[in-house]
């Protein structure tokens, strides 16, 4: 039999949301214990007890026996679930689910790398962890921490798929033999960057044509259009129109009026 570790339950009678807020108050997280052979069991566990266990779990997949003072038997079982307040970080109710120690249970492993990628070592190469458990069944005897994998050998361009694990006494692996696991890809910045520079054109390029539809520059405006002044020195020379209301009248007689009588000899 794999480690185990013991966890200090309590059962509890009330459900809802007001009663796990009265059990988070006096410190305590509402727990529940389901499985194949049994109806699911409303628990608490308190607070302090339960972070010593997860920090002694690290994450690897163990399994936990679960003991209440009123009952004499231990029940087998893993964390399915924990949830916490994504604002406060406090937690908000635990899963555990039974199994028995003869019976074959599916339940999801963290996957370690290990070894130093030949691509990130000698070509610059990032490694990247689509997956990061795989989906297992076993029986709790042969049940792994962990699921490791050996990337020494991987090169830029190379990925680890499902189907290629070490295979594991006793374990089934349940994903897809074809769904990646680990890969080796060039650095993503030294792809960015050359994608910027296929996309900026040259500075000389740019200086010597101006964009489409562009207003010509002030100096440029006022060369082509003549000052003020320059119009009323214009008006003023011999030979100009009269643009005056008075110098109107003058030229043209009112509509309907008598011609100008001529001048007496």
């Amino acid at each position: 039999m794999k480690t185990q570790f013991t966890l200090n339950v309590s059962s509890r009678a009330q459900t809802g949301r007001s009663a796990s807020r009265r059990l988070r108050k006096v410190n305590r997280i509402p727990a529940i214990l389901y499985g194949k052979h049994a109806d699911p069991e409303k628990l608490s566990v308190e607070v302090p007890e339960f972070i010593r266990l997860l920090k002694a779990v690290g994450g690897r997949a163990v399994l936990i026996e679960l003991q209440q003072a009123e009952k004499t038997d231990k029940a087998l079982s893993f964390l399915q679930e924990v949830q916490r307040d994504p604002i406060t970080d406090r937690y908000l109710h635990v899963d555990f689910h039974e199994v028995k120690a003869d019976e074959k249970f599916e339940i999801r492993v963290a996957i370690r790398i290990t070894g130093e990628s030949f691509g990130v070592k000698n070509q610059s190469g990032v490694l990247e962890t689509p997956t990061q458990q795989v989906r297992i069944r076993c029986l709790p005897k042969d049940l792994p921490a962990v699921i490791e994998v050996d990337v020494t050998e991987l090169k830029v361009g190379d990925t680890f798929h499902i189907s290629e694990l070490k295979a594991v006494a006793g374990v089934e692996f349940l994903d897809n033999p074809n769904q990646p696991v680990v890969s080796c890809v060039e650095p993503v910045e030294e792809e960015v960057a050359a994608v910027e520079a296929a996309a900026t054109p040259a500075a000389g390029d740019a200086a010597a044509a101006p964009a489409a539809g562009a207003a010509p520059a002030a100096g440029d405006a006022k060369a082509a259009a003549p000052a003020a002044g320059d119009a009323k020195a214009a008006a003023g020379k011999p030979g100009a129109a009269p643009a005056g209301k008075g110098d109107a009248k003058a030229a043209a007689p009112a509509a309907g009026g008598k011609p100008a009588a001529p001048a007496k000899k």
